[in-house]
């Protein structure tokens, strides 16, 4: 299979292709365009001479657009699994319900697309400000660059796509380079849906060749970011006076109090840790259990953990299998190591073959080691003890990342206690930081980003306020 570059509506051959392959099988699964630095040019100057035709376009129409995307993966629901399994090597079965996420997440867009408003301003509540009437409205921004990772290749992208053709906007995306497939995919859906030539372009290639381009050409209004920290302050600094949204991971953790009924909420807590291998930004990576529930708590943990199914993520029972990369498997081993030879103590998992990586449960990890401060992005996940609730809450607001925090509790107080003190982007209270539906608001403080996605907020960052007041003699 051949993947050709998606630009002003028309498929793009380019000079240079690059093999994929199946992280699970090591297969190749397709020949993917490299785009050159002409390439994205050519995409950006398609969104931008489309930039008029979508502001123009009557709300309804957006929404229609987009309901119908919704409808197309709907219809083809399983050939999308697939295709997100076999690029990214996501089990099945969560690879289904990232699809039931992107079809919520489009119909979230549509819906808001309809939405989009502005509000009176009393002008008269200021001397001066008598005899006027003036109001707000909402307009598109223009072009958006998207740069989406590998995790959640159509839903990620979703994310992005979504408001910025709901709010009236043309987009470049850059999809990841192990999960470009999906990318082109919803393309093809937006062509058939009757998007206009040029409002969705889709580029593929390296960071230097696409990215750099992006943040640099002053025809992108805004760049929306999901990824690593390092890469995220890299086009904050070379982004210039364009919008930024950076949405740039975790190491999320999780509070368990005494009290907490643990066989109720073990199953959870399993998801939350190993789900698509851990490689999640809100994913589970470390825990902080009251000491009087601890021992309980583990022995749980590795039970839950050993019932987990390992192996081809085209099987129906997997629920772990291969990381995107070997590099991530040796990187995410090594942390283990380093944690163990600093006194840590590994109980369950560690291992590792055909780049799948066991999940893996550690005890009495130091907060500066790199499997609790670094964001780990594998099934990996470490236990410490607390006594009193305070000292809980301050050993998660140590990190430098703050996405996501969960805290299981029946105290009422210190449910109060955390939704204040905890210093994230969002405070799960009864539930593990992995929790995420499509329309919340979604993003994190300190190195976790800036800005917030989920529809209706994304919106607000994708388009300009504009006042508009007229004086009545």
């Amino acid at each position: 299979m051949k993947q050709n570059l998606w630009i002003n509506g028309i498929i793009v051959e380019t000079k240079s292709y690059r093999p994929l392959s199946n992280p699970f099988t090591g297969e190749k699964i397709a020949e993917v365009a490299e785009a050159s630095k002409e390439d994205v040019k050519r995409a950006i100057e398609s969104a931008a001479e489309a930039a008029r035709v979508m502001a123009e376009m009557d709300a309804h129409k957006r929404a229609d657009i987009l309901r119908k995307v919704a409808d197309y993966i709907q219809e083809e629901r399983e050939e999308c699994a697939r295709l997100i399994s076999e690029e990214s090597s996501k089990p099945l079965k969560a690879a289904r319900a990232e699809v039931d996420r992107t079809v919520m997440t489009y119909t979230f867009a549509s819906e808001e697309a309809r939405r989009i408003h502005g509000e009176t301003i009393p002008m008269d509540a200021a001397p001066g400000g008598e005899g006027r009437v003036a109001y707000t409205v909402r307009e598109p921004l223009g072009v958006i660059a998207a740069i989406t990772p590998f995790n959640f290749p159509m839903n990620l992208v979703a994310h992005k796509v979504g408001p910025a053709i709901a709010a009236g906007n043309t987009i470049v995306l850059k999809p990841a380079s192990q999960t470009p497939l999906s990318a082109y995919k919803i393309a093809s859906y937006f062509h058939k849906a009757g998007l206009p030539a040029g409002a969705l372009n889709v580029v593929t290639g390296s960071g230097k060749s696409v990215g750099d381009v992006l943040i640099d050409d002053e025809r992108v209004k805004k760049v929306t970011f999901t990824g690593s920290p390092e890469v995220g302050k890299y086009i904050r600094e070379n982004a210039g006076l364009k919008r930024v949204t950076l949405e740039l991971g975790s190491n999320s953790a999780l509070i368990v109090d005494e009290g907490t009924d643990l066989s109720k909420v073990m199953p959870r807590i399993v998801m939350g840790a190993f789900s698509n291998q851990g490689q999640v930004c809100i994913s589970i990576q470390r825990i902080y259990v009251h000491e009087r529930i601890a021992d309980e708590f583990v022995s749980l943990l590795v039970e839950e953990s050993g019932q987990l199914r390992v192996g081809d993520p085209l099987d129906e029972e997997t629920d772990v299998a291969a990381m995107i990369s070997a590099g991530d498997v040796n990187r995410a081993k090594s942390w283990i190591h380093d944690a163990v030879e600093n006194g840590a103590e590994l109980v369950f998992g560690g291992e590792s073959e055909h780049q799948v990586l066991k999940p893996t449960v550690l005890l009495n990890v130091r907060s500066t080691d790199k499997v609790s401060c670094e964001e780990l992005f594998a099934p990996v996940v470490h236990i410490n003890t607390f006594n009193d609730f305070d000292e809980a809450i301050d050993r998660v607001n140590e990190s430098k990342f703050g996405l996501q925090a969960g805290v299981y509790t029946k105290d009422l107080q210190k449910a109060f206690k955390a939704a204040r003190r905890l210093h994230v982007g969002g405070v799960m209270i009864n539930d593990i930081p992995t929790f995420r539906v499509d329309h919340m608001p979604y993003g994190g403080v300190k190195q976790s980003g800036t800005g917030r996605e989920g529809i209706k907020y994304a919106i607000e960052e994708m388009t300009e306020l504009k006042l508009v007041a007229f004086k009545l003699d």
